[in-house]
């Protein structure tokens, strides 16, 4: 997950101006209060999943995956690349891939590695939240509330990952109810530099957009991400600067499933899918 952050506490003034502080201040209040939920909500969920998931990236073909998550790591097979059926070529690379990973976990569990870094740095970056953004209150949807944002003057960003979030701004929504980050939409406003180029950049207008839904009550899960960014950054291993996919077709399995049982799965589709593959 990605999100995003704050108004600073505003003193009291007289007239008009003290309605509009107040309403940061509710805004501010609101989305630090949702943000701790969501830190605090993620660290006790250890559930796993069987899902599909669709990835996009430039000069690669498009692929469907079927994915089982494992307590090693996530395992993957392809149902469909470029829209069509993987062919016998395929499906045998698909299945000695892993059969090799059964064999040698230790090769998951680098990749889990990776994700889990990436997940640290998220929820790095949700922590600064309060710290790194302006919010005003925009629309309301039931229990969604959309809050703009814009950088806030004031915040001094510690490292490389909030150099790039705090030249966004965008909007953030809130499930109220439940207290969970809904979704973040935002661009960047200006170019980005890192070691004056020479480590990467990001060009002004880049999109980025992250979503998450509730898959089963009480659990929610990562359902669409789209990075559309020109320019190169190295500081996320497992996701790229221009990437889109989508993950659906929740199917809650085993927290400890081995990757053994996972790859046993994967092998045995279920009928829903096994009429996609027809």
């Amino acid at each position: 997950m990605i999100h995003l952050r704050y108004i600073a506490p505003l003193l009291l003034a007289v007239g008009s101006m003290s309605l509009a502080q107040d309403a940061n201040t509710s805004a501010n209040d609101l989305v630090r209060k949702v943000i701790d939920s969501e830190l605090k909500t993620e660290a006790a969920d250890h559930s796993h999943w069987m899902l599909r998931l669709d990835t996009k990236k430039p000069n690669s073909a498009e692929e469907v995956d079927e994915v089982v998550e494992t307590k090693d790591g996530d395992l993957h097979r392809p149902i469909l690349i470029n829209g069509r059926n993987p062919s016998e070529a395929q499906q045998r690379k698909a299945d000695a891939h892993i059969k090799y990973l059964v064999q040698h976990p230790d090769a998951l569990r680098k990749s889990q590695h990776d994700q889990s870094a990436d997940q640290n740095r998220s929820q790095h970056m949700l922590k600064l939240l309060p710290e790194a953004f302006v919010f005003q209150q925009g629309e309301r949807r039931g229990d969604l509330a959309q809050f703009n944002f814009k950088p806030n003057p004031k915040f001094r960003p510690p490292d490389r990952e909030a150099r790039v979030f705090h030249a966004m701004e965008g909007s953030i929504w809130l499930d109220t109810r439940q207290n969970r980050l809904a979704q973040i939409d935002g661009h960047l406003m200006q170019e980005v530099k890192f070691g004056g180029g020479i480590l990467g950049h990001l060009d002004k207008g880049g999109q980025f957009f992250v979503k998450q839904e509730e898959v089963a009550q009480g659990y929610w899960e990562l359902t669409s991400l789209n990075v559309q960014m020109n320019g190169k950054a190295l500081f996320f291993k497992t996701i790229a600067v221009r990437q889109k996919y989508t993950r659906s077709e929740f199917k809650r399995v085993p927290d400890n499933l081995t990757v053994a049982q996972g790859a046993g799965m994967l092998r045995h589709p279920p009928p829903s899918q096994q009429a996609k593959l027809h």
